[in-house]
């Protein structure tokens, strides 16, 4: 890895619409629908649109875990926004997530409808709206939200921080791999502290909390996130893996992985959901 080259930021900042690695066509520096495009409707009250990336991954385990429990009322459509594509930047998707983001949610079963957007804020509606996997004591409540609401604040420097100049950036440097390295490592050890002496991020209850940050660090210890595992020794964090070992194992964890996925082995992949008839064995139909 060589250092940066001495940069002097202009008095005026341009854009440059080639900067930015791999998803540069789809990053820009202003907000808005880029043109009209309306969203699919399916018919369950819940309509997901989303893709099946750590924080899409997040919802849609969510989603299956209330289902596994019988929550009927948690059925659900799940649509794909591919934002290789740019579809986040429809009109459609726009109206629901002004920041053109997956995942983002549409509960069709109020009047008017609710739109929720952002991961952790859909995470607490559904868990909110079907009393599960939120604890309701306020000291359980507290410590929930506060390992959720550390996960959102700690995911951009895994995704956007480490997984950006590791994996997609144009050139590698050495400086911002060794900050965000450093940073993401310490993550790891945050959670492997906690979990040394805890089933789950809180305690013995699995909750939100633990579905959010498995999505993110489960995909590190357990499937080579950004081919970085042996550069961040993934698995010498061996409470972290035992924990996402445990999550990973849950039936509804692996069908919310599943849901919103185009790539990988075809008979995996779940790219629309519509009814647990959608998980059936590709090769066996």
């Amino acid at each position: 890895m060589s250092s940066d080259p001495a940069y002097t930021p202009p008095a005026v900042w341009q854009w440059d619409k080639d900067s930015g690695g791999r998803f540069a066509h789809i990053n820009r520096p202003v907000a808005g629908a880029t043109h009209e495009q309306a969203l699919p409707v399916g018919e369950h009250a819940l309509q997901l649109y989303s893709l099946a990336t750590p924080n899409g991954v997040k919802v849609t385990i969510l989603l299956e875990e209330l289902l596994e429990l019988g929550v009927k009322e948690a059925e659900y459509d799940a649509w794909l926004i591919e934002i290789g594509k740019g579809q986040q930047f429809g009109s459609g998707f726009v109206a629901i997530n002004p920041n053109s983001k997956i995942p983002a949610l549409l509960d069709r079963g109020t009047t008017p409808p609710i739109r929720v957007f952002e991961s952790g804020a859909i995470l607490v509606y559904l868990a909110e709206k079907f009393g599960a996997f939120l604890p309701r004591s306020a000291a359980d409540r507290a410590e929930c939200l506060s390992w959720l609401f550390w996960q959102i604040g700690s995911a951009p420097y895994l995704g956007g921080g480490f997984g950006h100049f590791y994996a997609y950036a144009p050139e590698k440097y050495q400086y911002p791999i060794n900050r965000y390295t450093m940073e993401v490592k310490r993550q790891l050890d945050v959670l492997d502290r906690n979990l040394a002496a805890r089933t789950y991020l809180c305690g013995d209850e699995y909750t939100i909390a633990d579905m959010a940050s498995y999505a993110w660090y489960g995909a590190v210890v357990l499937h080579n996130l950004y081919d970085g595992a042996e550069f961040l020794q993934a698995a010498s964090y061996t409470h972290v893996v035992r924990w996402a070992r445990q999550i990973e194992a849950r039936p509804a964890v692996a069908r919310g992985r599943r849901v919103n996925c185009n790539w990988g082995p075809e008979e995996a992949r779940v790219v629309e959901r519509h009814s647990a008839s959608d998980f059936l064995d590709r090769r066996s139909v």
